[in-house]
């Protein structure tokens, strides 16, 4: 294999490519407890902006997650599985030494309305100055979306609601299963 010469390397940094890999790769960090339509609709659309997708699924214990942190991964494998160029990786550090670790240059996160601004301005502030090459890309969710969340999820599957037009089937069966033992 060919060595990259300093020139490249520099030249693919500018173009928004990993120096290392020649690729534009984004990390999608979340809990993803448990992964919706949303998250997926997020997914597809970041895929035609990049090279490779990933899906960092976070350890987040303190959320006391109804999902183990490996059911999480396997349910977000799992339904991700037939996507070309997405990949779902576990992480349990700061979010920018991750995305280094996976030589990525963006970090994608989903906006659902004015109540994430908040919060999601002052993590993308502290991330890039932490990680100043990185840059944050929001996705406004399709309509049909927008109003969608995991908590939102998780109570209606609480109470026996309906859910398949909020999460994939092996999610549906993930959490009558869970919420059934």
């Amino acid at each position: 294999m060919r060595q990259r010469t300093k020139s490249e390397g520099r030249r693919q940094k500018l173009e928004g490519r990993s120096p290392e890999t020649g690729q534009r790769i984004a990390i999608y960090p979340g809990s993803f407890d448990p992964i919706t339509l949303g998250h997926l609709d997020v997914v597809k659309r970041a895929v035609h902006l990049f090279d490779k997708v990933v899906v960092a699924v976070a350890s987040r214990q303190e959320k006391h997650p109804l999902f183990t942190w490996k059911e999480r991964i396997q349910l977000a494998e799992e339904v991700t599985s037939g996507m070309d160029r997405v990949v779902v990786r576990a992480f349990d550090c700061l979010l920018v030494d991750f995305v280094r670790e996976q030589n990525a240059q963006a970090i994608i996160r989903g906006m659902r309305a004015v109540m994430d601004f908040d919060y999601e301005f002052q993590m993308a502030l502290t991330n890039r100055k932490l990680a100043p090459a990185v840059e944050t890309i929001f996705f406004v969710p399709s309509e049909r979306y927008f109003y969608l969340s995991s908590s939102l999820v998780r109570e209606l599957a609480a109470k026996g609601g309906e859910l398949t037009c909020f999460v994939p089937e092996p999610v549906v069966k993930a959490l009558r299963s869970k919420l059934t033992q």
